[in-house]
C-alpha cells in the first residue's frame, strides 16, 4: 500500500543516500579505481542490486519511488510497469505491486529461440508504460529498452530509477529529445554530501571523488 504522505524530494534524496551507504552499496576507491561498463575508470561505484536483500530499506525506497513518479507524472498515468533486464526486474515487480498495475520486462536482446521475444509479459498497443531500472549513468540503455517497448505499439514517456549518476552533461536533455522523462531518487551529489556528514570516510578519498564528479571525463582521460 502506498503511503498517503511522504517527504519532499530533498529529504527523500538524503534518506536514499543514507540507506545506500548503510547497506554497503556505495564504494569509494580512488587509488584503485573501478571499471565502469563503458570500460572507463571511476573512483566510485554503486551497487543498487544489494537492495533486494534488505527488506525494510527496499520497501521504503520503493514507496519513495512510486510516490515520486505519481506525484510528477500523475496517479493514473500508467497501464503497465516494465523492468529492464536484469537489475530492473525486481524493482519493476515491487513498483507494479504498489501501483496495482500489470508488470512486464524487457530483454536486452531477443531470446534467439521460440517467439524470439524482447518483451516478456502482456503488453498491448496503446498502453502507457513506465520503465523501471535500478540506475542510469548517461541514459543509453534506457533508450534501447524504450525502443523495444515502443515497437509493440505501447507508449513509454517515463523511466524511473533509484540512482542517477547526475554528472554527465546533457543526459536528461538527450532523453527528453527522445520523448523520455527521467525520475530518480538520488544522485552522486547527495551520496557525497551524506558521506561527508557521517564522517565515516577518508576526507582525501572524498575530495578525489568530488574531483571526478565535477569533471568525470577529464578525470578518466588523465588515467587512461
Amino acid at each position: 500500500m502506498i503511503p498517503a504522505s511522504y517527504p519532499d524530494d530533498a529529504e527523500m534524496a538524503r534518506l536514499t543516500a543514507r540507506m545506500l551507504i548503510e547497506i554497503g552499496a556505495v564504494h569509494f576507491n580512488p587509488r584503485d579505481p573501478y571499471t565502469l561498463a563503458s570500460g572507463l575508470p571511476s573512483p566510485s561505484y554503486i551497487d543498487c542490486r544489494k537492495l533486494i536483500s534488505f527488506p525494510r530499506i527496499r520497501s521504503t525506497l520503493m514507496d519513495f519511488l512510486a510516490c515520486s513518479v505519481m506525484r510528477r507524472a500523475g496517479f493514473e498515468a500508467f497501464d503497465n510497469i516494465a523492468g529492464g533486464e536484469t537489475a530492473g526486474i525486481p524493482f519493476a515487480a515491487l513498483i507494479a505491486e504498489r501501483m496495482a498495475l500489470p508488470m512486464s520486462y524487457v530483454r536486452k536482446k531477443p531470446k534467439g529461440y521460440g517467439r524470439n521475444a524482447r518483451i516478456e509479459g502482456d503488453m498491448h498497443p496503446g498502453q502507457r508504460v513506465l520503465l523501471v531500472e535500478d540506475l542510469t549513468t548517461d541514459g543509453g540503455s534506457k533508450l534501447e529498452f524504450v525502443e523495444a517497448i515502443r515497437e509493440t505499439g505501447a507508449h513509454c514517456a517515463d523511466t524511473a530509477v533509484i540512482f542517477y549518476y547526475g554528472i554527465f552533461a546533457g543526459t536528461e536533455e538527450r532523453l527528453a529529445e527522445k520523448g523520455l522523462r527521467l525520475h530518480h531518487l538520488c544522485s552522486w551529489w547527495e551520496v557525497l554530501a551524506e558521506a561527508r556528514a557521517q564522517g565515516a570516510y577518508d576526507a582525501g578519498e572524498l575530495a578525489e571523488v568530488e574531483a571526478f564528479l565535477r569533471d568525470p571525463r577529464g578525470w578518466q582521460a588523465a588515467r587512461r
